[in-house]
């Protein structure tokens, strides 16, 4: 509830015969005070300038209301507000501008592909689903800053994801990116083109400066969000003692990434699958912690990093990863998990998503993607679907 503020004018310390009635007295005396919140002031002994008065007002409302919408605009930065008017400027944003909002869900494409598969626009929806009030970047090295990014594009998923409030699509470039880190040394030294794994190499090397430069969630773009993530610096563990790089997420300019971007470079070898990923991360955790196994469901903690058991995004490990795309007698709930890896590297694309197949992929694709599933109907996205008999 407001409160009237009193202010004191001055006034001359000699009164008048008249003002020294107790009646006149009490009536000038109020008059000698200015009201400065919502209450006007006494208008049988108003000033002799009514003019200058009501300019003086109209100048104090102006601060005012300049004052509370700048307080308004800067909340909401900070909620997903702002996202009900960016997409009607989405391609004048830079990337800069948008990771600066912070918080961001970042994903890659480092291929030269322009069209993302249902698996990828799966990833990205149903990420910015579960974090609506936060950036959801595509990263991808295919576009460039002439590629044109609307509603009218040939590329169904750009249409798709473009069309989200809070999805972003820019293109990757790896030299900008690479700026200020000591991965930019290594990158202008590598020849791509000799590299084994380079497009798994160059990945690893992207979300670590990603991360480091603007802070938030890095995510591989075939794994599907369930429920938000609660931690700020974390690791994803894959199993007991040995971590991922497929998702974790660190505030802007943490040490950690920052002595995995040197050990990136220090131990370099792009031959070895993993090396520079969640090798890395491993043995870069283990010069901080003492790893042991996980019982249950608990997460680990060490030097304010959790490093997240295996349940909250890896319930299906790796070798039996084809049961994604197998019908279930009865579908887990994954209570205990916040997004859910589906392999692809494992796949290799060999197993899709098709409608009426009732597989527990499909219905992954219906509950946190259903736009992308929609769409996958629609245009007839269905081919064999090898394995249907096997059921789990």
């Amino acid at each position: 509830m407001l409160q009237t503020v009193w202010v004191s004018s001055p006034g001359s310390q000699n009164l008048r015969e008249s003002e020294r009635h107790p009646e006149g007295k009490k009536r000038r005396w109020r008059c000698r005070f200015v009201r400065t919140i919502i209450q006007h002031p006494c208008r049988r002994h108003a000033p002799k300038r009514p003019g200058k008065a009501r300019m003086l007002r109209k100048i104090q409302i102006c601060l005012c209301f300049c004052f509370v919408s700048g307080i308004l605009y800067e909340i909401s930065l900070l909620s997903s507000c702002v996202f009900n008017y960016l997409p009607m400027s989405q391609r004048y944003l830079t990337p800069e501008q948008v990771l600066n909002l912070g918080k961001s869900i970042i994903f890659l494409e480092t291929t030269e592909r322009l069209e993302p598969p249902p698996l990828v626009s799966c990833s990205v929806e149903s990420a910015a689903r579960i974090y609506q009030d936060r950036p959801i970047i595509l990263f991808m090295k295919g576009l460039t800053n002439e590629t044109a990014l609307d509603l009218n594009t040939s590329y169904a998923a750009f249409s798709l994801l473009s069309s989200m409030k809070n999805v972003f699509i820019f293109p990757l470039q790896m030299e900008t990116i690479f700026q200020e880190t000591p991965l930019l040394q290594w990158y202008n030294q590598v020849v791509p083109e000799q590299e084994k794994n380079w497009v798994h190499v160059s990945s690893d090397a992207s979300r670590l400066a990603l991360i480091w430069k603007y802070g938030g969630i890095y995510m591989d773009t075939d794994v599907i969000s369930i429920r938000p993530i609660p931690e700020e610096s974390f690791l994803a563990a894959q199993k007991s003692r040995f971590s991922s790089n497929g998702i974790f997420g660190f505030p802007a300019h943490h040490k950690f990434i920052w002595d995995c971007m040197e050990n990136f470079v220090l131990k370099y070898n792009g031959d070895i699958w993993g090396n520079q990923g969640p090798f890395l991360m491993t043995r870069m955790l283990k010069t901080l912690c003492n790893l042991t196994d996980f019982e249950g469901t608990e997460d680990h903690s060490c030097q304010n990093i959790s490093f997240l058991n295996p349940q909250r995004f890896y319930p299906i490990p790796y070798p039996a990863w084809s049961r994604y795309y197998q019908v279930w007698d009865k579908s887990p709930n994954f209570s205990h998990s916040y997004a859910l890896h589906l392999w692809n590297f494992m796949n290799h694309n060999r197993k899709v998503v098709v409608a009426g197949s009732n597989t527990l992929a499909e219905k992954l694709y219906k509950a946190y993607c259903p736009t992308t599933y929609q769409d996958l109907v629609q245009n007839g996205k269905q081919e064999h679907f090898p394995g249907l008999e096997d059921a789990v």
